[in-house]
């Protein structure tokens, strides 16, 4: 006489059985690799089976049930309000555009050595002097190497210092196009390296490929709203 022998097996252990196979059965004949990872309708599935199939001598744990469906649970959510975030994000990219949109026409002041013509024809920026300079030479050169403007200053304080030049030369011409910044200072210590920054006007705003955030067009060329020190 034959006797047939019922096999039991755990919740865990059916579970990821009927898992492992449903991967396998998929990776057949897919050009790229399987995966083990399963969506909330497929997890729903084979919870199903298994309880279908469940041994009544040895019924599943009802315990790691509830707990499989509060981790399925989880993942969703969050998978949920990743979607949300990623809706939110656009929509804050939009609003940052169209902050930046209300400087257009400003000046924005930016680290650089150049320094563009403003709205009214004149040329601004500052000088962050590490130290404190007993003498400053603030000298502005156009493209060919000549010194349009030159202002000598002494005694100023570790900080930032202002200049600003109209941009008319003695006999009356207006000057135009970029001029290098070039700032000689020393103090007690000897020679001093200073920071430059020049005031640029805002002439446009755009957003690149990504969207990720707005880029501001000025008169020294595309910055990122985070490169601009102050706004005038």
């Amino acid at each position: 006489m034959t006797t047939t022998a019922t096999t039991s097996t755990t919740s865990t252990s059916y579970l990821d059985s009927l898992r492992k196979a449903s991967a396998a059965s998929a990776a057949t004949g897919a050009s790229s690799a399987g995966s083990d990872t399963i969506d909330q309708a497929g997890f729903l599935k084979l919870l199903t089976a298994q309880m279908t199939n469940q041994d009544p001598t040895a019924p599943m744990d009802s315990n790691q049930m509830v707990s499989q469906l509060s981790q399925m649970s989880t993942v969703s959510g969050i998978t949920e309000m990743n979607t949300s975030l990623n809706s939110i994000l656009s929509q804050i990219t939009g609003n940052r555009i169209g902050d930046a949109a209300s400087w257009i026409g400003k000046a924005a002041l930016v680290s650089s050595s150049t320094a563009q013509p403003l709205s009214n024809g004149g040329y601004a920026g500052t000088i962050t002097l590490p130290s404190t300079a007993t003498s400053m030479n603030v000298n502005l050169v156009d493209s060919t190497g000549k010194t349009v403007y030159s202002q000598t200053l002494s005694n100023q304080a570790a900080g930032t210092v202002d200049f600003a030049w109209d941009g008319k030369a003695t006999d009356g011409t207006q000057a135009s196009g970029p001029l290098s910044v070039v700032v000689s200072a020393s103090g007690t210590s000897g020679t001093i390296t200073p920071t430059v920054a020049t005031w640029a006007t805002v002439t446009g705003v755009n957003s690149p490929a990504g969207g990720s955030s707005a880029e501001l067009t000025t008169t020294l060329g595309t910055i990122a709203p985070t490169d601009v020190l102050s706004l005038s």
